[in-house]
């Protein structure tokens, strides 16, 4: 697998006018099904961010699930195991990750069962912290 993408990437891929729309667009759009992932968690990340945007930006649920059902379609969606979740909040808990981050280091673990080459994610500050494995791949579109 070439490429994992992170919900901050996936989000502006649906939203013309924003700042980073236009390199989301790219990253996601050189990847076909084969070649690039996600997490099964970010399908819900992108369908709460987009149904709670603020103002103009918020859609309906109807658009969203459109939305989704792209992402799923475009994308090879990765899941973790029961064992899987609990390994890696323990490995990161000792890593002294805490909070929301956890959050990320499933995703990242997605990513590396993936064997995902680069984890393309706007959110660098919390991927940082998730170990080198992880860091090597870190990309922002």
């Amino acid at each position: 697998m070439k490429a994992f993408f992170d919900t901050s990437v996936l989000v502006p891929v649906f939203y013309g006018d924003h700042e980073r729309h236009e390199s989301c667009l790219a990253a996601f759009k050189r990847y076909d099904k084969n070649q690039a992932a996600c997490g099964a968690h970010s399908l819900a990340e992108v369908y709460a961010s987009l149904t709670r945007m603020p103002g103009r930006h918020r859609i309906s649920s109807e658009q969203a699930m459109l939305f989704v059902t792209t992402l799923r379609e475009r994308l090879t969606i990765v899941a973790l195991t029961a064992e899987e979740h609990f390994r890696c909040i323990e490995r990161n808990a000792a890593l002294g990750v805490v909070g929301g981050t956890i959050y990320d280091a499933l995703l990242a673990q997605c990513a590396l069962k993936a064997k995902a080459e680069a984890i393309y994610s706007w959110n660098t500050r919390h991927f940082q912290l998730l170990g080198p494995d992880v860091v090597k791949r870190l990309r922002t579109p």
